[in-house]
């Protein structure tokens, strides 16, 4: 007798929604490991910036009116797109105090530089907890925070 051994219907369908199962379980998880890495590499871009900002300061007194006067303009985020910069001490432009970046309580968060990253959307909005700004990673504080504007 000649027997073939094969995988019936019934045997590839249970294999099939195992592996459907352990995909559902698992994509969530890599999903967030994706936007931590590319959480901390952000805040580590903008902690190296911050350095170059200082240096700037400490040899010119005064900081820098853009990010390319320290040869930063060409580093880009995680999500493709280049950091956002906006000094503000000693930055007298009409219309700069809208511009700067806000807490829940309509409170500015730094009283010398906004620096930032619009995240994953590419979108943002001055005040963090408007919708287009959860997402951006952010300096807050004068340097103190680093880290999503949902989380300041």
């Amino acid at each position: 007798m000649n027997k073939q051994r094969a995988f019936a219907l019934v045997e590839l369908m249970i294999t099939m929604v195992i592996i459907a199962l352990i995909s559902a379980i698992a994509l969530p998880f890599y999903e967030s490991f994706t936007q931590r890495n590319q959480t901390a590499i952000a805040v580590s871009d903008m902690m190296s910036i911050q350095m170059e900002i200082d240096r700037f300061d400490a040899e010119n007194f005064a900081l820098p009116d853009t990010l390319t006067q320290i040869g930063m303009n060409g580093l880009l985020d995680p999500w493709g797109a280049p950091y956002e910069y906006l000094r503000l001490a000693g930055n007298n432009s009409p219309g700069i105090n809208g511009q700067r970046r806000r807490d829940r309580n309509l409170n500015p968060v730094n009283s010398d530089y906004d620096l930032y990253s619009n995240g994953a959307d590419g979108n943002s909005q001055a005040q963090f907890t408007a919708n287009k700004a959860r997402d951006d990673i952010v300096r807050a504080s004068d340097g103190g925070f680093y880290g999503l504007a949902q989380d300041y």
